[in-house]
C-alpha cells in the first residue's frame, strides 16, 4: 500500500527534530502541553504514519486556534498593539529570534492538514477523541503554574479570571472549547470533506 505522504513523512519528522529539542530548552517541557504544539507533534506522528484520524484531530485544533494566532499576530505588526493576546512572546528579546520564528507553523499548520486532509479524508470520530485529549490537557495545564496560564487553565481569555474552584474552571474552559472551536469546525470539516468522511 502506497504511503500518502511518501516525502512530506520525512519533512515531518526533520521538523520534530529541529523543534522539540529547540522548545524544550528555550520554553520548557511545560510548553508542549499548549493544545497547538500538541498539535504540531501530533500532525507529524499523523504524517508519518498516514494516519487520517491524528490529522483530524489535529485539524479541529489547529483551524481557529492558529487562525486567531495569526490574528493577534498580523494585528500587532500592524498597529502595534495585541487584538486578542497570545503572541507576545514573539517580541521578547531574551529568545533568539530564530526561536521565536519557528512559532511560524501556526501560519503553515491549518492549510497543511486541510490538504492532508484532502488525501486521507476527515474522520468524525476525531471530535470525541480530540475532546477527551482537550479535556486532559487543560487539566494537566494547572500543572505549571498561573503565571503562564497554558491553556488557559488559571483565566479564561476574554475576562481574564477563574470561575471557581480548579474543577469548576477546567470544565468552563472544556466547554468553551467545545462550543467555541471543536463543534463548529468538526462540523465544517464534515461538510467540506463529505464524500470522504468516516470512522
Amino acid at each position: 500500500m502506497t504511503h500518502p505522504f511518501p516525502r512530506l513523512r520525512w519533512a515531518a519528522l526533520a521538523w520534530l527534530a529541529v523543534w522539540v529539542p529547540t522548545y524544550a530548552v528555550f520554553y520548557g517541557f511545560g510548553n508542549f502541553l499548549h493544545l497547538c504544539d500538541v498539535a504540531v507533534l501530533l500532525s507529524c506522528v499523523g504524517l508519518w504514519r498516514g494516519s487520517a484520524l491524528l490529522l483530524s484531530m489535529q485539524a479541529l485544533t489547529s483551524m481557529l486556534i492558529d487562525l486567531t494566532w495569526d490574528l493577534d499576530l498580523g494585528w500587532r505588526l500592524l498597529t502595534g498593539r495585541h487584538l486578542l493576546g497570545g503572541t507576545e512572546y514573539m517580541w521578547e528579546e531574551k529568545y533568539p529570534l530564530w526561536v521565536r520564528l519557528l512559532s511560524l507553523f501556526h501560519l503553515v499548520l491549518p492549510v497543511l492538514l486541510l490538504w492532508a486532509l484532502r488525501r486521507v479524508g476527515y474522520r468524525r470520530r476525531s471530535l470525541a477523541l480530540q475532546s477527551a485529549l482537550g479535556l486532559i490537557l487543560i487539566a494537566a495545564a494547572r500543572l505549571v503554574g498561573p503565571e503562564p496560564n497554558v491553556n488557559f487553565s488559571w483565566r479564561d481569555p476574554f475576562f481574564h479570571r477563574a470561575w471557581g474552584p480548579a474543577p469548576a474552571h477546567v470544565l468552563v474552559i472544556f466547554a468553551g472549547l467545545i462550543i467555541i472551536v471543536y463543534l463548529p469546525t468538526h462540523l465544517v470539516l464534515s461538510r467540506l470533506y463529505a464524500s470522504r468522511k468516516g470512522w
